[in-house]
């Protein structure tokens, strides 16, 4: 028998004792789904991918990978997603494809046809399974991407700690790509709130070295090129110490011990000035 009397045979299998096999698939996929997702949702999923593949045998040819099975892939793509989302793992994500082998076991393997067609069938439903595998990862590797990026937009806020005065508040480590989170967003608040001044405090930075420093420094004239002054407060006495020892060098840039004493200054710039339009010498 050819492959594709195998497939015309698998049809009719399939065709005739649809309502069985599937109910069959729904039952064993069940025991994986732990209220994670209800029994009706897995049958209205695994109901289509049935018929689609039902479809994809009567086109011809067992090969997953072939273009007749784009159907199927597409369902297999959106089922692989979904259980990424919920929570599923790439295992109990591909016994939805696997489980459905044992269910069609029985009824194939009665006969050296059914045998034959079972083992072609089974290479097929291997091939559909290690495919979700591999779209369940890529979800979960864009899940991850996308809540790392959250992640750092919430760990770089910029606050309003005054009229004319921004804060941003740092806590952890600051590498090239937060640097450049803080730089977008800080740019962006200056710009919004019209502030002429920023306070970068670096109390919640456990340690500064030339790479930090650097960082901060980019930040400071970035901020400067926008017409803002910057204060970079919270050099406790161990990371002054560290600064110091490292060669390091903030130049004109104005440092402070405490937030409280980058705001005290701040705020006297912006008094000094205000003063001095008021007297029409600025």
């Amino acid at each position: 028998m050819t492959n594709d009397e195998d497939a015309i045979g698998l049809v009719g299998l399939l065709e005739s004792r649809r309502d069985e096999f599937v109910q069959g698939w729904v039952r064993s996929v069940s025991g994986t789904l732990r209220g994670r997702l209800s029994a009706a949702e897995a049958a209205q999923e695994l109901s289509e991918i049935y018929s689609a593949l039902i479809g994809a045998l009567k086109q011809g040819g067992l090969s997953g990978r072939a273009e007749h099975f784009s159907e199927v892939r597409s369902l297999l793509v959106e089922l692989s997603r979904n259980r990424a989302r919920q929570g599923f793992t790439p295992t109990e994500t591909a016994v939805c494809v696997f489980s459905l082998k044992q269910v069609l076991e029985e009824a194939l393997i009665a006969s050296p046809e059914g045998a034959r067609a079972y083992l072609q069938l089974a290479r097929l439903l291997d091939d559909l399974g290690l495919f979700t595998v591999e779209e369940h990862s890529k979800t979960r590797e864009e899940i991850i991407s996308s809540q790392a990026e959250q992640l750092l937009e919430l760990s770089t806020p910029v606050v309003k700690l005054w009229d004319g005065i921004l804060g941003v508040p740092l806590v952890g480590t600051l590498d090239s790509a937060r640097t450049q989170v803080v730089m977008e967003k800080l740019l962006q608040g200056l710009l919004d709130s019209n502030s002429t001044h920023a306070i970068i405090d670096i109390t919640g930075v456990p340690a500064v070295d030339t790479q930090v420093a650097q960082h901060l420094l980019k930040t400071v004239v970035a901020a400067r090129m926008m017409g803002a002054q910057c204060i970079i407060s919270g050099i406790r006495p161990q990371i002054a110490q560290t600064i110091v020892a490292l060669g390091i060098e903030f130049g004109d840039i104005a440092t402070k011990a405490t937030l409280a004493a980058a705001l005290h200054d701040a705020l006297a710039e912006i008094d000094g000035a205000a003063t001095l339009r008021k007297e029409g010498l600025l």
